[in-house]
């Protein structure tokens, strides 16, 4: 059976780590930067240790979900750890340049990278998670974790390609986020959010508007900070194309001010399932930070 290596136990990391566990995994090997995390890690049943490369040195595959902003330091901190050839699964949304600073760094190292770009929310399908595969060990890896059931499909090209597809999709999807959480809390102060939600159900059809509305606001309010680091690799992505990334600096903006709310607002209010009740939290602290301004 496979020994696997998870750098970084966030909420990606801690849902691989469960599912490799179900799967049949021999062994888990963690490392974390936070106590907390590392803490999650143990009492998940992961072996923890004191720095990426000894979590590295102890598997035949790394996979390596950090934040946007520490992926290339991640895989830079793998060194020392990689003498054996394990596959680097960089799982990370950033852009292609960063993508191929981090696999240099890999490569140098001994370990064999396998760039992955995530194409939807982890949380419902954990590992079987639609991912794009780029670099030239991913066939190799996906018939690897064949029997992880993992939904995996290579993409031609060089490092970077595979998630130049995920960071123009974030445009669209983080963007959703940031102009839906604008747009309802204006609605909500003019005390007409209903009357917004037919008319955006008459021009953009959609089975559930504010069921959809709910769950791209409290997205960005429980994962801004992650989200708006991402979009800081999106506009990147988007400046490397030639465009100036007018839209996309600015939802970077306020996806990091939807984390700052969201940390005020205290995880009952987040965890609700009606709009309006989120809406009501949401517009209540954003009243209280501007009062105290």
């Amino acid at each position: 059976m496979t020994r696997f290596a998870i750098i970084g136990f966030g909420e990606v990391g801690g849902i691989f780590a469960r599912d490799l566990r179900a799967g049949g995994a021999e062994a888990i090997h963690a490392f974390d930067i936070a106590p907390a995390a590392r803490q999650r890690a143990a009492a998940a049943g992961a072996t923890v240790h004191d720095s990426a490369a000894a979590a590295a040195a102890q598997a035949e595959v790394v996979f390596v979900p950090v934040t946007a902003g520490s992926a290339l330091a991640a895989a830079q901190s793998l060194a020392g750890g990689l003498d054996h050839a394990p596959f680097v699964v960089d799982v990370n949304s950033v852009s292609p340049a960063t993508k191929q600073a981090a696999a240099e760094a890999v490569e140098k190292a001994g370990g064999r990278y396998v760039e992955a770009a995530v194409m939807a929310s982890v949380p419902p399908k954990g590992l079987r998670s639609p991912i794009l595969l780029g670099g030239p060990h991913a066939a190799a890896f996906q018939a690897l974790m064949a029997p992880f059931g993992m939904n995996l499909t290579p993409f031609p090209g060089p490092i970077g390609k595979a998630s130049s597809v995920k960071m123009c999709r974030s445009v669209m999807v983080k963007g959703l986020e940031a102009l839906t959480t604008e747009c309802m809390l204006a609605a909500r102060h003019y005390g007409v959010e209903q009357e917004v939600l037919r008319s955006l159900s008459d021009t953009l059809p959609h089975e559930d508007w504010r069921g959809l509305a709910r769950y791209v606001i409290s997205r960005a309010l429980i994962h801004g900070r992650r989200r708006a680091e991402e979009m800081r690799e999106v506009a990147r992505t988007v400046q490397e194309a030639g465009v100036d990334p007018l839209l996309s600096a600015p939802i970077a903006e306020r996806q990091d001010w939807a984390a700052a709310r969201g940390r005020e607002m205290g995880a009952e209010a987040l965890r609700t399932t009606d709009l309006d009740a989120l809406l009501a939290a949401l517009a209540a602290t954003t009243q209280r930070k501007a009062a105290a301004e």
